[in-house]
């Protein structure tokens, strides 16, 4: 249009024309200037043009076309996800955590920065968002504000404290588990906000001494909290609003409940010691939890009363 004078149309048909190799005759005589300047676009066109085909090749046959794509329909499950677990750190820890929640088929989101991990994600098919759990974009965009809870399992104790207050500052109702490596840092996670602190290494020596101490009862326990075959189960129990055993005694929530759930264990709401074996006499409230053991269909029914 600048060196010819031609119309848009014209220009750009002929544009199309050259950088296409196509080949057709001018749409109109060419000048000297023009000559040269087509000499250019040619040049300059064509590298170009073959370059982004030859991109777009490689993209695709390199598998990144079809990981985008799978990854943008992750990310729509992820949206779509609503009182769910988020699980940061995918080490030795987290990926336990990991395979006791896909065992218990609740949904749930890894989130993590190391290549390896978020293959064992892909390798699982666990939805998965990699970045730093820390940071409060990689949270929002797994969900954290939708979510029902979060454990932090990384390695490093500052980085769970850091998550930790990440995420509480997001969603303030979340109920989160932390990790602790080091004594010490049990208080700083509690402090930060964590509901529930665990040490691998204090939990694994107990249990290593009630395997010693007591052995069958700890099979017991297993049997009864992570056997997908046994019929008994333990489940916890929260008195919501609506529930007809407010105000009432465990005396009559045991006599209403005729499905055969045990309650093992009372926990008032606000109270840090749990009531183990509650008196007959003592009075249900709203948001009281039950420890409670039975079948399934016995802790559905007895759910579905509280």
């Amino acid at each position: 249009m600048i060196v010819e004078g031609w119309s848009f149309l014209d220009a750009l048909y002929m544009t199309i024309l050259t950088i296409s190799t196509v080949g057709y005759s001018e749409v109109h005589p060419l000048h000297p200037a023009g000559r040269i300047f087509v000499i250019i676009l040619i040049v300059l066109g064509v590298t170009t043009f073959l370059y982004i085909i030859t991109t777009i090749g490689e993209f695709v046959v390199s598998g990144q076309f079809s990981g985008a794509l799978g990854r943008n329909r992750m990310m729509k499950k992820i949206d779509a996800l609503k009182r769910h677990y988020i699980v940061c750190g995918l080490g030795r820890v987290g990926i336990q955590v990991a395979l006791e929640l896909e065992r218990e088929k609740v949904p749930f989101v890894v989130i993590d920065n190391n290549p390896d991990s978020v293959k064992e994600s892909i390798a699982h098919n666990w939805m998965y968002v990699e970045g730093d759990a820390s940071n409060d974009e990689v949270l929002i965009e797994a969900g954290v504000k939708r979510a029902r809870g979060l454990v932090t399992a990384t390695n490093s104790d500052a980085d769970n404290v850091y998550i930790v207050l990440s995420a509480k500052g997001l969603n303030e109702k979340l109920f989160v588990v932390g990790r602790a490596n080091m004594e010490k840092s049990e208080y700083k996670l509690k402090k930060a906000g964590a509901e529930r602190v665990l040490s691998p290494y204090s939990m694994g020596g107990r249990r290593l001494a009630s395997l010693l101490l007591r052995p069958t009862v700890v099979e017991f326990l297993d049997v009864v909290m992570h056997s997908a075959e046994i019929e008994l189960l333990m489940e916890e129990v929260i008195i919501n609003d609506s529930s007809p055993f407010i105000g009432r005694s465990i005396q009559d929530v045991r006599q209403k409940c005729a499905t055969g759930a045990n309650i093992l264990a009372l926990k008032k709401k606000g109270a840090k010691v749990m009531i183990a074996s509650p008196a007959p006499e003592t009075v249900v409230d709203v948001g009281d939890r039950f420890v409670a053991l039975g079948t399934r269909e016995q802790l559905r029914e007895l759910e579905g009363l509280s």
